[in-house]
């Protein structure tokens, strides 16, 4: 998972870049990078790092052009110890191309075994999205006359790339002396939006992962990329877009709604922050249905993803709603920290437990999901101490059972928490009197509700269903072996540290 951006403005663009990521930090913070234009070259810096740490004035001023690109890195495919596999890429052929990438190809190998042995490409690093470049890359050379370049051959690559590649992907490049393209994968399980703002030196556009990149920076709303769109911002400022898939449909990923994204987004259609008070409403009804009411004095969120869906759970059922974990802002997302051991010593960093709120109380706990559970282990244990005298727990989301391919970089099977296990095991588990997750039904009806539009979505993790159509036992065992590797894995609960 990384947040991605693109800017095509009037004027020097560095600095909405990194304001811009400073609101998608919340999606990666393993990596920090920006490109730009300026008089047909391009610029480049990258480092580990959040985006605050990464980017000193010296490295702000190498960074001139009234045009260009970030992102901010969380590992999935490839690996955290490389800068090299840190964003934006490049490649100098054809035109020269600065590139950006949200999501993860689930045929990766297989292109890249192609670019080399049909297309003569060289991939200098194990990310899918130097992968991706290369692919966008040959097929814009492909498409275009000689040494000229125009819309219908940028939407006839983009075509090409939907029907070799397979996966997530949100997509934001720059082509020298050309402009600036944006395309979305057919089922759109990534998300992309687009904003303007006006100027007096006329209109200038931002495409960016989620909206709150757009609001936070000045610029407008204007809509969602739809699956399988292309859209080319050329370097006059004219926009134009075209469906570039077969058969687009929209099968967003559901985890973004749960955890990922901010609340004050927009995305799709949703608001993040609706879709969270949405899913209290349906949890609420699911715990009223497994648990004796009479037994809970309170109901406490684990900060902070899940804080609206345990507001509206409590205004539901008539419970008392209290605040018991206090949260430190200054330690990052440890779902997305690579590393099992950095991630459970930051539990304790991260949350705080007030003692008064729990003597002599049976709570409530609702988190946004339980991935490998050793967070929520860590909380009820937190719970315990401070003095609960009883310790419930519920789940925003469904039991996760099936590790994530798209960019999400969960466990293996076999470490998720629910894995082979019901509901009151998983209770046993963590140390919990009670567990009620929320029914997959009840948290896509959420979305519903809010964008009738909705009808599928990708529930992968939690159902096994994989909407790409390629992922078989053989695939994920292959991906049980890697992970067991030198790969970087993320996943314990995935609320304990939301920065949303």
């Amino acid at each position: 998972m990384c947040g991605i951006v693109g800017v095509a403005g009037r004027n020097p663009v560095n600095q909405i870049i990194y304001d811009s990521l400073l609101l998608l930090q919340h999606r990666g913070q393993d990596a920090a990078g920006i490109a730009t234009s300026y008089d047909q070259f391009f610029s480049m810096y990258k480092a580990h790092g959040l985006v605050r740490d990464v980017f000193r004035t010296r490295n702000m001023r190498s960074l001139p052009g009234n045009s260009g690109l970030g992102q901010v890195r969380y590992p999935t495919a490839g690996s955290s110890d490389s800068v090299d596999e840190a964003q934006p890429f490049y490649v100098n052929a054809p035109f020269g191309i600065t590139f950006v990438h949200n999501g993860n190809l689930t045929n990766w190998r297989e292109l890249r075994e192609e670019l080399f042995r049909i297309d003569r490409r060289h991939i200098n690093t194990n990310s899918d999205s130097e992968v991706l470049l290369n692919v966008f890359a040959h097929e814009l050379q492909m498409a275009a006359t000689g040494t000229s370049l125009d819309e219908c051959a940028v939407f006839k690559a983009v075509s090409a790339v939907h029907r070799r590649v397979k996966g997530a992907y949100a997509v934001i490049a720059q082509v020298a002396s050309f402009g600036m393209v944006a395309f979305r994968d057919p089922y759109g399980i990534r998300p992309l939006c687009l904003g303007a703002q006006e100027t007096d030196k006329g209109v200038e556009w931002m495409i960016a992962s989620e909206s709150v990149a757009l609001s936070g920076c000045g610029f407008n709303f204007v809509r969602d990329i739809a699956p399988g769109e292309a859209v080319l911002i050329d370097l006059d400022g004219n926009l134009s877009s075209r469906q570039c898939a077969d058969n687009p449909q929209l099968v967003p990923c559901l985890f973004e709604y749960v955890y990922f994204a901010r609340p004050d987004s927009l995305m799709d259609g949703v608001s993040i922050y609706d879709a969270r008070l949405g899913m209290g409403e349906y949890l609420a009804d699911n715990v009223a249905k497994s648990l004796r009411l009479g037994e809970i004095d309170v109901v406490m969120p684990i900060p902070d993803s899940s804080r609206p869906s345990a507001m509206q759970l409590a205004a539901r059922l008539g419970l008392n709603y209290r605040e018991g974990f206090i949260k430190n802002r200054y330690v990052g997302r440890t779902f997305i920290m690579p590393g099992q051991a950095v991630r459970k010593k930051s539990v304790r960093q991260k949350l705080n437990a007030i003692d008064m709120e729990f003597k002599g109380k049976n709570v409530l706990l609702v988190d946004d999901s339980i991935v490998r559970g050793t967070t929520s282990r860590q909380i009820v244990d937190m719970a315990r101490e401070a003095g609960a005298n009883k310790v419930f727990f519920a789940s925003a989301a469904p039991p996760v059972r099936f590790p994530n391919v798209y960019g999400i970089d969960m466990p293996t099977q076999s470490e998720l928490i629910a894995h082979g296990r019901d509901a009151d095991a998983v209770a046993r588990e963590i140390g919990a009197n009670g567990l009620v997750y929320q029914a997959l039904s009840d948290l896509e009806s959420t979305l519903s509700d809010l964008n009738p539009a909705m009808h599928t979505f990708e529930s992968s993790c939690f159902n096994g269903q994989y909407i790409t159509g390629d992922i078989d036992a053989g695939y994920l065992e292959r991906l049980s072996q890697t992970r067991g590797g030198t790969a970087p894995t993320a996943g314990n609960n995935g609320n304990e540290n939301d920065d949303s």
